[in-house]
């Protein structure tokens, strides 16, 4: 989509950043920068800055950075489009709807809606058709689900045939192209096009908003893959979409409760637990929790009691460790089996099992993040051993001693020590040794890092790695003065995108010096949409540098000088590279003759 350069220039002479951040993240003054705790990955102290004067932000931990597109694009998962879109309505900046491009791409989103919407009714109609009697009676009589609920999710079915879908909604107007697009029709190698979605149980995805952004979906026999998503496009990413939640944002339960998939949703919907979500059979991600933060406090982790749902639920506690939403973990009893063996059990066949009386029960015995942890370390070990007790002892200190608050590794090195029938004070100074351990580590690491000047000169991201770190810091020096002031550009003749030793750092060279000849802003976001996240990234690391005025002119001298005689001595290398060559190949051919 095509915005004109005047309007992003307008839209960012209204936007302050902090303005834009603060509704996200809870900022503190100190100095010229505003800190607080970075929103893409979590941290306990803050690393996450934002310049007022730069208008930008960048993460000392995690390295993301940019200006005020970019969080956006970031913190809401948009594409460039759709975050500046939503910052022009905060700014009460209208879109300019003459853009051609603007145009087609809303045209389009609009137009993949609309169909899946259409797709959605046609998979429902299929229910109550001969064509989805299969599906209609595994959604009763399988599942369980009564009709209300059924309709509520909006289930429907995929008739075993090739091109039922494609038929369907060619009478409502919409060609093969439209439904590639929508990822509903998949192309065939001979040129022709057949339906994705074939006998299956249908389950479309819709969004807070009430969208229908895509379907998941559940195979009737035995073909693979079990379970098809639509394909990851601009409206439907995995990654930060959490099945369920146009209904749970409206609960009036104080948590939300996260399963693994989307049939437990329904059931749990079902049997009264409108809180629930689920991923979309990804783990959970950065993305899913900055959803989350936006409708709830306290999340209760109910995944599937084998190891792969303890897995996932350790992970998941970790991730959500330092974000602003509160953890529980409910644990599904073990399912008792036919041979009388225990096997895995999962939200829905305890509901199905037991009733929603039952699951209350469970909801309310849900253990904080801290003892279910303690909880699984303690069913490792029997203690009625002296030595099983010892080893728990040791396994459950190494935990408590991750833990960031004095009062909670008190409490429950008290706990433990009762529980293994030894003293507190024991278990204290087990704790005290792990947490010293850590120390040493971090400190040995941070000291490793602090040797490693030249690697940590260099981007995070391999692929921009710098061949000649030397010319490359002058380089960043130059980026620091003109981006202070477009007017230094003037002291820059002779200097060219081709001598910088850098691709990087050459491609930023010649969008800045473009938008200085153009009259226009010489900043971070007169690029935003012009550079890469992971070139956006290493630009708002090379601004964290300071550059004072009263040196600049001197520095820029300095640091033109460098890589004019890099670029020179680079230059020499090939022509003495060249010659060797030359003459290694006169020789050959001297041989060759008998000369």
């Amino acid at each position: 989509m095509a915005i004109s350069d005047s309007f992003l220039d307008e839209l960012n002479e209204r936007l302050n950043i902090v303005d834009v951040v603060s509704s996200y993240v809870p900022l503190t003054k100190k100095g010229t920068n505003h800190w607080g705790l970075c929103p893409f990955h979590h941290e306990k102290t803050p690393s996450f800055s934002v310049n007022e004067s730069k208008q930008i932000f960048h993460c000392f931990g995690c390295g993301k950075g940019g200006g005020a597109v970019r969080f956006i694009m970031e913190i809401e998962s948009l594409s460039f489009p759709e975050a500046v879109r939503k910052l022009a309505d905060q700014a009460g900046l209208r879109m300019p709807e003459d853009s051609p491009g603007d145009g087609r791409w809303r045209e389009k989103r609009k137009r993949v809606l609309e169909l899946n919407k259409e797709a959605a009714r046609f998979y429902r109609s299929m229910l109550s058709d001969p064509r989805g009697e299969a599906v209609a009676a595994y959604i009763r009589d399988k599942r369980r689900i009564s009709p209300k609920f059924s309709a509520r999710f909006g289930l429907g079915a995929a008739p075993d045939a090739w091109d039922s879908l494609i038929l369907a909604m060619r009478d409502k107007g919409y060609d093969k192209t439209d439904l590639i697009d929508a990822g509903l029709a998949v192309a065939g190698k001979g040129g022709g096009v057949y339906d994705k979605y074939r006998n299956r149980l249908m389950l479309p995805v819709i969004d807070a908003r009430g969208d229908v952004i895509g379907f998941t979906s559940r195979v009737m026999d035995d073909s693979t893959p079990k379970y098809l998503n639509t394909p990851e496009t601009a409206i439907f990413k995995k990654r930060s979409i959490l099945y369920g939640l146009n209904y749970a944002k409206n609960t009036r339960r104080p948590n939300f409760i996260l399963v693994e998939g989307n049939i437990d949703v329904i059931t749990l919907h079902q049997a009264g637990f409108d809180n629930t979500v689920a991923t979309m059979g990804t783990a959970l991600t950065e993305e899913h929790i900055r959803l989350l933060e936006r409708y709830t406090k306290e999340l209760v982790l109910c995944y599937d009691n084998d190891a792969a749902g303890e897995d996932a639920t350790q992970r998941a506690i970790a991730l959500l460790r330092n974000s602003g939403v509160g953890v529980r973990v409910l644990r599904l009893p073990k399912k008792r089996l036919p041979d009388g063996t225990l096997g895995k059990q999962d939200a829905d066949d305890y509901i199905k099992n037991f009733g929603p009386e039952a699951f209350e029960g469970l909801m309310d015995q849900s253990a904080n993040s801290a003892e279910y942890r303690l909880n699984v370390v303690q069913a490792q070990f029997d203690l009625s051993r002296d030595d099983q007790r010892a080893a728990y002892l040791q396994a459950a200190a190494e935990v408590i001693a991750g833990f960031p608050s004095p009062v909670e590794r008190d409490i429950y090195a008290g706990r433990c020590a009762e529980m293994a029938r030894a003293s507190k004070d024991a278990v204290v100074q087990e704790v005290d040794r792990f947490r010293k351990k850590r120390f040493r580590e971090a400190k040995k690491q941070e000291e490793r890092q602090n040797l490693a000047v030249t690697r940590q000169r260099q981007p995070q991201d391999r692929g921009l790695r710098y061949t000649h770190v030397h010319s490359a810091e002058a380089e960043k020096g130059v980026l620091r003065v003109v981006l202070l002031d477009g007017g230094f550009f003037r002291e820059l003749d002779g200097l060219e995108p081709e001598n910088f030793s850098s691709p990087l750092l050459g491609k930023i060279y010649a969008l800045l010096r473009t938008q200085w000849k153009a009259g226009r802003s010489v900043s971070l976001a007169a690029l935003e949409g012009q550079l890469s996240p992971e070139e956006l990234d290493e630009l708002t690391a090379i601004m964290q540098e300071p550059q004072a005025r009263n040196t600049a002119q001197k520095a820029l001298k300095d640091c033109k000088q460098t890589i004019l005689l890099d670029y020179q001595r680079r230059e020499d290398d090939i022509h003495s590279v060249n010659d060797l060559l030359k003459l290694r190949q006169a020789q050959i051919q001297k041989k060759a003759y008998g000369g």
